[in-house]
């Protein structure tokens, strides 16, 4: 099976603390390297969880609150100062793209690589990106600025041919082809060989479904429903419950609801509010109504499995 993983870079919200940088994730999918978000320090970040960031070609900004994208001119003149001249995508608000253009007005820079920026404006679920094996779409979700979340999931590509059945049967590239979108195969001999026969099982299609900050809301069901892992922002314990409706952000419980109606395999909470020290009365919290929950910590890597 494909790699398919996400490793954190920071799990923390509007400041960086001694243990929980800003937002930041790494999305491996099929060893194509993919970052959303990217807060202050996200480079040490790389550096300190061996993230190769050359390897980056496509990063996807939520929004534009500082704890979010901070980080990214940085990164972007680190790729210029080491000569890189593969193209670089950058998914995010519109108004982004303002912000990218001053500061390299201003400091009198043109970057030595194509940067090709793709605003995000739409109120569904949007396609930004498709290759052959996955597609990657946004969502909207409702914070104090415009927002969106990310789904990364996997396409199916066909049926597997039993190894045996080629070596023996011989068959044609473009009878291959056809055997794998589902075709039986007759030989020389006119011999049936229905599809059933020679194809192996279907690998279960993965996603990953980042919700980003928003306010607790239901709307976003249908985007990320029967997901394999959900991220959910869980920034407040529920006895912050009105903090959290103010300050248009969510608690370990809510998250843990999203997740529940999504239908989704498993739930990663982060984004936690510096008020807390650690993460297991968040933790405790959002299991009680999501068993199957994990809490965000700076370099945890998780595995996107079809068990999990």
């Amino acid at each position: 099976m494909k790699p398919f993983s996400v490793t954190i870079l920071g799990c923390g919200s509007a400041t960086p603390s001694k243990t929980r940088n800003p937002s930041a994730q790494i999305v491996n999918i099929h060893d194509r390297l993919m970052m959303i978000d990217c807060g202050e320090g996200s480079q040490m970040q790389m550096r300190r969880f061996y993230i190769k960031n050359n390897r980056i070609n496509h990063i996807f900004i939520s929004h534009l609150h500082g704890d979010h994208y901070l980080g990214l001119m940085g990164l972007l003149f680190t790729y210029h100062l080491f000569g890189r001249t593969e193209e670089m995508h950058i998914y995010a608000p519109q108004e982004l793209k303002d912000v990218i253009d001053l500061q390299l007005k201003v400091s009198n820079s043109q970057l030595l690589y194509p940067l090709i920026f793709h605003p995000i404006t739409s109120n569904t679920k949007t396609l930004l990106l498709e290759n052959n094996t996955f597609k990657v779409f946004s969502f909207p979700v409702q914070h104090s600025v415009n927002c969106w979340g990310f789904v990364f999931e996997e396409k199916n590509c066909g049926y597997k041919i039993n190894k045996e059945f080629i070596t023996q049967e011989k068959p044609t590239i473009e009878e291959i082809q056809s055997i794998k979108q589902g075709a039986d195969f007759i030989n020389s001999q006119g011999v049936v060989f229905e599809n059933s026969d020679i194809v192996l099982p279907a690998d279960l299609l993965r996603s990953y479904a980042y919700s980003s900050d928003t306010i607790y809301d239901e709307n976003i069901i249908p985007f990320i429903e029967n997901t394999s892992l959900l991220y959910h922002e869980a920034t407040f314990m529920h006895d912050k419950a009105d903090v959290a409706k103010q300050k248009f952000h969510t608690t370990a419980k809510e998250a843990a609801t999203i997740a529940y109606k999504a239908k989704a395999k498993k739930l990663i909470i982060g984004h936690f509010s510096a008020r807390y020290d650690d993460n297991l009365a968040l933790l405790a919290e959002a299991r009680e109504y999501f068993p199957n929950t994990i809490a965000a910590e700076d370099g945890l890597k998780v595995e996107i499995n079809v068990e999990l």
